[in-house]
C-alpha cells in the first residue's frame, strides 16, 4: 500500500488450504511453488494481510478470533459494498473472492487486489508542500461528496440498511456496544448517552455511507493528488451524509496526539483549509444543509461519542488477547479522552 504500512510481520495460514481454495475461485491463480503471507500492521479491526502468490501481490482480510461483538467485523458487507462501487468506477480495491468456509484459514475472509501507492498516517502532510496538501485535502473532499451522490438503487445496494433514522439507531447501537464492552465507568459517555436523544437534529437524508471515512483509509496514487482506492468498509450502511462528514471532520478538533488530530495547526501555513471552509467546499459540492451551527456541533459530538464507543471496543478485545494489532491497547486508551472532549463539547454550547 505505501512504505509506511508495509506488511512486516510473517504470518502461517495452512498455506495448501488456501492456495487450493484460491486456484479454485480467483481467477488467473494456478499452481505456483510458494504462498508468502505477512501481516499488515495498524488498523485495529479486521486483521488485514498482503499475499504474493508467484508475482501477484493480493490482499486478504478477515473476521479476528475469538467472542465478538454482536454485528461487529462484518467483511461480508465490507465485499458487497466494494464489489458495487467497483461496478461504477467508484475507487475502490477490486474485489476478487469471499470466503464462507471457516475450515480454509479459521475465519470467514475475503479477496482483494493489492493497490500500490501512498497512505498517508499524518494529517498535517509531512513532506507535502502547501499547494500539495490542499490537493490532497481537495481530492479527500471530491470523493466523499461523490459517495454521498451515488444513488444506491442503480448501483445495487438500496437494500444496504435502513432509510431515514440512521442517527437514532446508531446511538442505540454504539450505546448497546458500548455498555458490553465497558472495562470502567466513563462518567462523559453516560452523560452523551443521555444528551444525544434529547438533541438530534430534525434534518434527515439516507445516502451510501463509509462510516470511518479518514485520511489514512485511502490510497493516494504515488505521485498525484488522486484517490486510488477508500479501504475499510466495514462500517458502511445506508445513513445520514452530514453526520458521515462530520465523522471525518473530527479531526479539525482532535490534537495530533490524541488521534490523528489537526487542532492547534498552523492552517494557512500547512495549506490546508480551517473546517468552515472544507464544511463549505463539501455542502456546495452535494446540495446538504446544515440549519444552525448547533445542529454541527451536534454532528461533532455523536461521531466522538460513536468513536469512543468503537475504541471501547478495541480496548476490551485487547483485554481479551483478540485485538487485531499489537497497538489495540494504546489505541482502546483514546475511548475516555475522546468521551470527556466531546462532553465538552456539549458544555460550550450556547444556553
Amino acid at each position: 500500500m505505501t512504505t509506511s504500512s508495509n506488511p512486516s510481520t510473517p504470518f502461517t495460514f495452512k498455506q495448501k488450504q488456501l492456495l487450493d481454495w484460491m486456484i479454485q475461485h480467483v481467477e488467473g491463480i494456478s499452481e505456483v511453488t510458494s504462498l508468502e503471507v505477512k501481516q499488515f500492521e495498524g488498523g485495529q479491526s479486521n486483521p488485514t494481510f498482503l499475499l504474493t502468490v508467484g508475482s501477484r501481490k493480493i490482499v486478504l482480510r478477515k473476521k479476528p478470533e475469538g467472542d465478538l461483538l454482536p454485528s461487529a467485523h462484518a467483511i461480508d458487507r465490507e465485499f458487497k459494498v466494494i464489489k458495487a462501487l467497483d461496478n461504477v468506477s467508484f475507487p475502490v480495491a477490486k474485489p476478487l473472492a469471499y470466503c464462507t468456509d471457516t475450515e480454509v484459514i479459521g475465519a470467514e475472509f475475503y479477496l482483494m487486489d493489492f493497490v500500490e501507492g501512498r497512505i498517508f498516517w499524518d494529517p498535517r502532510l509531512p513532506g507535502l508542500n502547501p499547494s500539495e496538501r490542499s490537493a490532497i485535502f481537495n481530492e479527500m473532499n471530491n470523493t466523499i461528496a461523490k459517495l454521498h451522490a451515488l444513488d444506491t438503487d442503480v448501483i445495487g445496494l438500496s437494500d444496504y440498511g435502513r432509510a431515514g433514522g440512521y442517527i437514532p439507531r446508531q446511538i442505540a447501537r454504539w450505546t448497546k456496544q458500548y455498555q458490553s464492552s465497558a472495562t470502567e465507568v466513563i462518567p462523559a459517555m453516560d452523560q452523551l448517552i443521555e444528551w444525544l436523544p434529547k438533541n438530534i437534529p430534525s434534518y434527515d437524508d439516507t445516502r451510501l455511507v463509509h462510516g470511518d471515512f479518514r485520511l489514512d483509509n485511502m490510497i493516494f496514487h504515488p505521485t498525484e493528488p488522486k484517490v486510488l482506492a477508500l479501504l475499510d468498509w466495514e462500517l458502511s450502511t445506508l445513513g445520514h451524509p452530514i453526520s458521515d462528514f462530520a465523522y471525518h471532520m473530527m479531526t479539525w478538533r482532535f490534537a495530533p496526539d490524541l488521534f490523528r488530530g489537526l487542532a492547534g495547526s498552523s492552517f494557512e501555513e500547512l495549506g490546508i483549509p480551517i473546517e468552515s471552509e472544507y464544511l463549505e467546499q463539501y455542502l456546495a459540492k452535494t446540495g446538504q444543509q446544515i440549519e444552525n451551527s448547533k445542529d454541527w456541533e451536534f454532528y461533532i459530538i455523536f461521531n466522538m461519542f460513536r468513536m469512543a464507543a468503537i475504541l471501547q471496543g478495541v480496548l476490551f478485545r485487547a483485554l481479551q488477547g483478540n485485538a487485531a494489532s499489537e497497538k489495540a491497547l494504546e489505541a482502546g486508551s483514546k475511548a475516555k479522552p475522546i468521551a470527556i472532549l466531546a462532553w465538552e463539547q456539549v458544555l460550550s454550547l450556547p444556553k
